[in-house]
Protein backbone atom coordinates (compact mmCIF):
# COMPACT_ATOMS: atom_id res chain seq x y z
CA UNK A 1 0.00 0.00 0.00
CA UNK A 2 1.25 3.65 -0.46
CA UNK A 3 2.81 3.46 -3.66
CA UNK A 4 3.43 6.82 -5.52
CA UNK A 5 4.93 8.13 -8.35
CA UNK A 6 7.72 10.20 -8.12
CA UNK A 7 7.03 11.60 -4.74
CA UNK A 8 6.50 15.34 -5.07
CA UNK A 9 8.64 17.91 -3.26
CA UNK A 10 6.96 18.65 0.04
CA UNK A 11 6.17 18.47 4.04
CA UNK A 12 5.89 14.75 5.58
CA UNK A 13 4.91 14.13 9.18
CA UNK A 14 7.35 10.90 10.34
CA UNK A 15 8.86 9.45 13.10
CA UNK A 16 12.41 8.78 13.91
CA UNK A 17 13.83 6.90 17.06
CA UNK A 18 10.60 7.58 18.90
CA UNK A 19 10.56 11.46 18.11
CA UNK A 20 7.96 13.17 16.01
CA UNK A 21 8.30 16.12 13.36
CA UNK A 22 8.16 17.60 10.56
CA UNK A 23 10.65 17.30 7.38
CA UNK A 24 10.91 18.55 3.43
CA UNK A 25 11.28 15.34 1.24
CA UNK A 26 12.95 16.64 -1.87
CA UNK A 27 14.85 14.62 -4.50
CA UNK A 28 14.79 11.73 -1.95
CA UNK A 29 16.64 13.80 0.57
CA UNK A 30 14.70 14.81 3.96
CA UNK A 31 15.85 17.71 6.02
CA UNK A 32 13.93 18.26 9.45
CA UNK A 33 11.69 21.91 9.14
CA UNK A 34 9.75 21.72 12.68
CA UNK A 35 9.09 19.52 15.55
CA UNK A 36 4.84 19.17 14.72
CA UNK A 37 2.62 20.65 12.18
CA UNK A 38 0.54 22.19 14.66
CA UNK A 39 3.41 25.15 15.50
CA UNK A 40 4.42 25.38 11.28
CA UNK A 41 0.81 26.14 10.62
CA UNK A 42 0.20 28.33 13.87
CA UNK A 43 3.12 30.72 12.08
CA UNK A 44 1.56 31.20 8.69
CA UNK A 45 2.60 30.65 5.12
CA UNK A 46 5.29 33.14 5.63
CA UNK A 47 6.52 31.32 8.90
CA UNK A 48 5.97 28.11 6.90
CA UNK A 49 8.45 29.55 3.91
CA UNK A 50 10.99 30.58 6.63
CA UNK A 51 10.99 27.36 7.98
CA UNK A 52 11.28 25.43 4.99
CA UNK A 53 14.25 27.27 3.94
CA UNK A 54 16.26 26.85 6.85
CA UNK A 55 15.68 23.31 6.62
CA UNK A 56 17.31 23.26 3.19
CA UNK A 57 20.16 25.17 4.63
CA UNK A 58 21.37 22.18 6.72
CA UNK A 59 22.53 18.81 6.68
CA UNK A 60 19.82 16.03 5.16
CA UNK A 61 18.53 13.97 7.91
CA UNK A 62 20.18 10.10 7.56
CA UNK A 63 17.35 8.51 7.95
CA UNK A 64 13.44 9.78 7.00
CA UNK A 65 11.90 7.63 9.51
CA UNK A 66 8.27 6.36 9.53
CA UNK A 67 5.93 8.56 7.70
CA UNK A 68 2.76 9.45 9.62
CA UNK A 69 -0.51 10.77 8.72
CA UNK A 70 -0.05 14.55 7.68
CA UNK A 71 -1.83 15.71 11.08
CA UNK A 72 -0.87 16.20 14.07
CA UNK A 73 -3.55 18.34 16.51
CA UNK A 74 -5.55 19.31 13.12
CA UNK A 75 -9.50 18.58 12.67
CA UNK A 76 -10.37 17.35 8.76
CA UNK A 77 -13.54 19.42 7.39
CA UNK A 78 -15.05 18.55 4.26
CA UNK A 79 -17.30 20.36 1.74
CA UNK A 80 -20.34 19.19 0.07
CA UNK A 81 -21.69 19.39 -3.08
CA UNK A 82 -19.04 21.09 -4.69
CA UNK A 83 -19.46 19.91 -8.50
CA UNK A 84 -22.27 19.16 -10.01
CA UNK A 85 -21.95 15.41 -10.49
CA UNK A 86 -21.95 14.87 -6.38
CA UNK A 87 -25.33 17.09 -6.50
CA UNK A 88 -27.04 14.58 -8.86
CA UNK A 89 -25.39 11.76 -6.69
CA UNK A 90 -26.83 12.69 -3.63
CA UNK A 91 -30.55 14.45 -5.17
CA UNK A 92 -30.35 10.80 -6.42
CA UNK A 93 -29.62 9.11 -3.23
CA UNK A 94 -31.72 11.09 -1.04
CA UNK A 95 -35.67 10.89 -0.05
CA UNK A 96 -35.02 14.52 0.69
CA UNK A 97 -33.81 15.89 -2.79
CA UNK A 98 -34.52 19.52 -2.63
CA UNK A 99 -31.98 20.33 0.14
CA UNK A 100 -29.61 19.32 -1.85
CA UNK A 101 -30.18 21.35 -5.00
CA UNK A 102 -30.66 24.38 -2.60
CA UNK A 103 -26.91 23.93 -1.04
CA UNK A 104 -25.55 23.68 -4.70
CA UNK A 105 -27.34 26.87 -5.49
CA UNK A 106 -26.63 28.87 -1.94
CA UNK A 107 -24.07 31.05 -1.19
CA UNK A 108 -23.11 29.52 2.16
CA UNK A 109 -21.74 26.00 1.12
CA UNK A 110 -21.79 22.74 2.94
CA UNK A 111 -18.93 22.09 5.29
CA UNK A 112 -19.10 19.35 8.19
CA UNK A 113 -16.69 17.92 10.67
CA UNK A 114 -14.82 14.59 9.12
CA UNK A 115 -12.13 13.38 11.83
CA UNK A 116 -10.14 14.71 14.60
CA UNK A 117 -6.71 13.98 13.98
CA UNK A 118 -6.67 11.00 15.88
CA UNK A 119 -9.36 8.92 13.86
CA UNK A 120 -7.15 9.96 10.37
CA UNK A 121 -5.90 6.75 9.51
CA UNK A 122 -1.90 6.50 8.08
CA UNK A 123 -1.14 6.49 4.36
CA UNK A 124 -1.75 2.98 2.88
CA UNK A 125 -3.76 1.34 5.99
CA UNK A 126 -6.90 -0.62 4.68
CA UNK A 127 -10.34 2.25 5.45
CA UNK A 128 -13.75 0.76 6.60
CA UNK A 129 -16.90 0.84 5.07
CA UNK A 130 -19.82 0.13 7.72
CA UNK A 131 -21.23 -2.59 8.70
CA UNK A 132 -24.60 -1.41 9.21
CA UNK A 133 -24.67 -0.43 5.70
CA UNK A 134 -24.94 -1.50 2.16
CA UNK A 135 -24.34 1.18 0.00
CA UNK A 136 -20.73 2.86 0.45
CA UNK A 137 -17.78 4.89 -1.83
CA UNK A 138 -14.91 6.21 -1.98
CA UNK A 139 -14.49 10.06 -2.58
CA UNK A 140 -11.96 11.02 -4.16
CA UNK A 141 -11.29 14.90 -2.88
CA UNK A 142 -8.45 17.51 -2.88
CA UNK A 143 -7.44 18.63 0.51
CA UNK A 144 -6.80 22.30 1.50
CA UNK A 145 -3.65 22.04 4.38
CA UNK A 146 -4.85 25.65 6.44
CA UNK A 147 -3.00 27.68 8.30
CA UNK A 148 -4.18 29.29 11.67
CA UNK A 149 -4.86 32.36 9.85
CA UNK A 150 -6.98 30.35 6.80
CA UNK A 151 -4.43 30.21 4.83
CA UNK A 152 -3.61 28.07 1.96
CA UNK A 153 -0.36 26.60 3.35
CA UNK A 154 -0.44 23.08 0.84
CA UNK A 155 -2.51 20.37 -0.63
CA UNK A 156 -2.70 16.54 0.00
CA UNK A 157 -4.77 13.61 -1.61
CA UNK A 158 -7.83 12.66 0.50
CA UNK A 159 -10.74 10.01 0.17
CA UNK A 160 -13.73 10.79 2.59
CA UNK A 161 -15.43 7.40 2.56
CA UNK A 162 -19.14 7.31 2.86
CA UNK A 163 -22.35 5.78 3.84
CA UNK A 164 -24.58 6.33 1.11
CA UNK A 165 -27.60 3.71 2.17
CA UNK A 166 -27.18 5.84 5.61
CA UNK A 167 -27.11 9.63 4.29
CA UNK A 168 -30.01 8.61 1.84
CA UNK A 169 -32.11 7.55 4.57
CA UNK A 170 -32.22 11.43 5.82
CA UNK A 171 -29.85 14.10 5.55
CA UNK A 172 -30.11 14.29 9.33
CA UNK A 173 -27.81 11.07 9.40
CA UNK A 174 -24.98 12.60 7.65
CA UNK A 175 -22.42 12.62 10.56
CA UNK A 176 -22.88 8.57 11.06
CA UNK A 177 -22.88 8.63 6.97
CA UNK A 178 -19.48 10.05 7.73
CA UNK A 179 -17.63 9.82 10.96
CA UNK A 180 -16.64 6.04 12.71
CA UNK A 181 -13.61 4.56 12.73
CA UNK A 182 -11.13 4.74 10.06
CA UNK A 183 -12.78 6.35 7.52
CA UNK A 184 -10.83 8.45 5.68
CA UNK A 185 -7.14 9.13 5.14
CA UNK A 186 -4.95 11.59 3.46
CA UNK A 187 -1.91 11.20 1.08
CA UNK A 188 1.56 11.25 3.05
CA UNK A 189 3.11 14.36 1.33
CA UNK A 190 1.99 18.07 2.03
CA UNK A 191 2.91 19.58 -1.43
CA UNK A 192 3.36 23.19 -0.66
CA UNK A 193 0.70 26.23 -1.94
CA UNK A 194 3.77 28.07 -3.03
CA UNK A 195 5.57 24.94 -5.52
CA UNK A 196 2.14 24.06 -6.99
CA UNK A 197 0.53 27.28 -7.84
CA UNK A 198 -2.42 27.85 -10.13
CA UNK A 199 -1.91 24.46 -10.99
CA UNK A 200 -4.15 22.92 -8.23
CA UNK A 201 -7.14 24.92 -9.48
CA UNK A 202 -7.45 23.06 -12.65
CA UNK A 203 -5.13 19.49 -11.46
CA UNK A 204 -6.79 16.03 -13.38
CA UNK A 205 -8.34 13.80 -10.61
CA UNK A 206 -8.33 10.16 -11.19
CA UNK A 207 -10.19 7.32 -8.85
CA UNK A 208 -9.66 3.51 -9.81
CA UNK A 209 -11.01 0.27 -7.98
CA UNK A 210 -9.83 -3.03 -8.46
CA UNK A 211 -11.51 -5.89 -6.82
CA UNK A 212 -9.81 -9.32 -7.31
CA UNK A 213 -7.15 -8.19 -9.86
CA UNK A 214 -10.17 -6.59 -12.36
CA UNK A 215 -11.36 -2.60 -12.32
CA UNK A 216 -14.45 -2.45 -11.55
CA UNK A 217 -14.38 1.30 -11.54
CA UNK A 218 -12.23 3.84 -13.68
CA UNK A 219 -12.85 7.63 -13.67
CA UNK A 220 -11.77 11.07 -14.01
CA UNK A 221 -12.82 14.96 -13.39
CA UNK A 222 -11.13 18.13 -12.84
CA UNK A 223 -10.63 20.89 -9.99
CA UNK A 224 -11.23 23.03 -12.74
CA UNK A 225 -14.97 21.82 -12.75
CA UNK A 226 -15.70 22.93 -8.79
CA UNK A 227 -18.55 25.51 -8.33
CA UNK A 228 -16.63 27.11 -5.61
CA UNK A 229 -13.11 28.81 -5.15
CA UNK A 230 -10.93 27.01 -2.82
CA UNK A 231 -10.56 30.46 -0.75
CA UNK A 232 -14.37 30.56 -0.55
CA UNK A 233 -14.50 27.27 1.24
CA UNK A 234 -11.68 28.13 3.75
CA UNK A 235 -13.64 31.26 3.93
CA UNK A 236 -16.57 29.84 5.75
CA UNK A 237 -14.56 27.46 7.62
CA UNK A 238 -12.91 30.27 9.62
CA UNK A 239 -16.21 32.16 10.28
CA UNK A 240 -16.72 32.46 13.89
CA UNK A 241 -14.76 29.52 14.27
CA UNK A 242 -11.04 29.28 15.29
CA UNK A 243 -8.50 26.43 14.11
CA UNK A 244 -5.39 27.59 15.98
CA UNK A 245 -3.32 24.46 14.84
CA UNK A 246 -4.40 24.98 11.36
CA UNK A 247 -6.84 22.41 9.82
CA UNK A 248 -7.19 20.11 6.76
CA UNK A 249 -10.62 20.94 4.41
CA UNK A 250 -11.42 18.44 1.66
CA UNK A 251 -12.81 19.94 -1.09
CA UNK A 252 -15.62 17.80 -2.12
CA UNK A 253 -15.69 14.77 -5.08
CA UNK A 254 -16.86 15.11 -8.97
CA UNK A 255 -16.08 11.71 -9.56
CA UNK A 256 -19.51 9.39 -8.15
CA UNK A 257 -20.17 5.73 -9.15
CA UNK A 258 -22.66 4.59 -10.98
CA UNK A 259 -25.75 3.25 -8.58
CA UNK A 260 -25.09 -0.11 -8.47
CA UNK A 261 -21.62 0.08 -7.50
CA UNK A 262 -20.37 -0.63 -3.87
CA UNK A 263 -16.90 -1.28 -1.95
CA UNK A 264 -16.47 -4.40 -0.94
CA UNK A 265 -13.81 -6.20 1.43
CA UNK A 266 -10.55 -6.43 -0.01
CA UNK A 267 -11.17 -3.72 -3.11
CA UNK A 268 -8.24 -1.52 -3.93
CA UNK A 269 -8.68 2.23 -4.42
CA UNK A 270 -6.44 4.44 -5.89
CA UNK A 271 -6.79 7.67 -6.22
CA UNK A 272 -4.12 10.13 -7.93
CA UNK A 273 -4.81 14.35 -8.43
CA UNK A 274 -1.96 15.81 -10.71
CA UNK A 275 1.15 17.48 -9.01
CA UNK A 276 -0.27 16.25 -5.84
CA UNK A 277 0.18 13.02 -5.36
CA UNK A 278 -1.12 9.79 -4.91
CA UNK A 279 -3.59 7.77 -2.07
CA UNK A 280 -3.63 3.69 -2.40
CA UNK A 281 -5.66 1.68 0.12
CA UNK A 282 -7.53 -1.78 0.89
CA UNK A 283 -10.79 -1.95 2.51
CA UNK A 284 -12.37 -4.10 5.16
CA UNK A 285 -15.99 -4.11 6.51
CA UNK A 286 -17.26 -3.60 9.77
CA UNK A 287 -19.45 -5.13 11.79
CA UNK A 288 -22.31 -2.72 12.28
CA UNK A 289 -21.58 -3.27 15.84
CA UNK A 290 -19.82 -1.84 18.65
CA UNK A 291 -15.42 -2.67 18.89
Amino acid sequence: MGRHDATPRGLRRVSIEGRELVVLVEQGACYEVAPSLAELLASGVAGITAAVERGRAATPLGDCGETLAPVDLQEVWASGVTYERSREARVGESAVKDVYDLVFAAERPELFLKSPAYRVSAPGAPLRVRGDSSWDVPEPELGLVLTAQGEIAGYVVGDDVSSRTIEGENPLYLAQAKIYDDCVELSDTIVLASDLGDAARSAAITLRVERRDEVVFDGATSTGSMKRSFEELASYLFRELSHPHGAVLLTGTGLVPPDDFTLEAEDIVEITIEGVGRLRHSVYRGTGGTR
